[in-house]
């Protein structure tokens, strides 16, 4: 399965108010594991930044001046997802950004989730841990992802905090042991055998309290992913 994190950064928190996408950060992933490929583009707004927009991510107007507009990335960005699943932290907000983006050049109105499945990790987080803070900070700080205490946030670094977040929400990480540069083209993973002790193992059998939270965790998961949960797809059949 491919999958594409996604993240933006914006002029403004309020579309409706005409706030443009000036940074686009995505990471492919296939089967759980990074491909080594990206997506990372500064864009020009043609607006002003909000003073508490560029307190969050410290993206100076003078520095978007010399970048491209949305329209000349656009058909790159929508190459790059492709078939994906797009993995997205609070999706109305970002897609309802890139909506509007495209929606300004004057294409056939169409939103993005229409035809791209969204995985929306903040609908999980909130099914998971509720009555609890579920921000991309928060989520690092409670799955020890390190980096919530950046000084700036930032499409890509955002997408790569928010990756390891989201393997860590729906089942650990999905590289395992593979090498850390995955986009060389002879990745492999780096397996040995282990040893088995010479004193019996001892077998712990899962709690009615322990199964019964497996079994909410795998609820939460089906309701978020449409019914999607590997889990349950690898469950033998009683």
């Amino acid at each position: 399965m491919r999958q594409v994190i996604l993240d933006t950064e914006t002029t403004g928190l309020e579309v409706e108010l005409g706030h443009r996408i000036i940074e686009i950060g995505c990471i492919e992933l296939a089967s759980r594991r990074r491909t080594g490929r990206t997506f990372h583009r500064y864009l020009r707004p043609e607006r002003a930044i909000d003073v508490a927009a560029l307190r969050m991510h410290g993206i100076t107007a003078e520095f978007l001046a010399e970048q491209p507009r949305f329209g000349d990335i656009a058909d790159e960005l929508m190459e790059f997802i492709g078939d994906a699943e797009l993995v997205i932290h609070n999706a109305d907000f970002d897609l309802g950004f890139i909506d509007a983006e495209f929606a300004r050049l004057g294409r056939p109105q169409r939103r993005i989730s229409d035809s791209t499945r969204v995985f929306d990790t903040l609908a999980l987080a909130r099914q998971l841990h509720p009555g609890q803070r579920n921000g991309l900070d928060a989520l690092c700080r409670r799955y020890g992802v390190e980096g919530s205490r950046r000084e700036l946030h930032g499409a890509l670094l955002d997408a790569e905090l928010l990756l390891d977040v989201f393997l860590a929400m729906t089942g650990g990480q999905g590289a395992l042991t593979l090498e850390s540069d995955a986009s060389a083209p002879n990745a492999a993973l780096a397996a040995r055998r282990a040893e088995r002790p010479s004193w019996p193992l001892l077998v712990r059998r899962a709690t009615e309290a322990e199964l019964a939270a497996h079994e909410r965790m795998l609820e939460a998961l089906d309701r978020v992913s449409g019914g999607r949960t590997v889990w349950r797809a690898l469950e033998p059949v009683p």
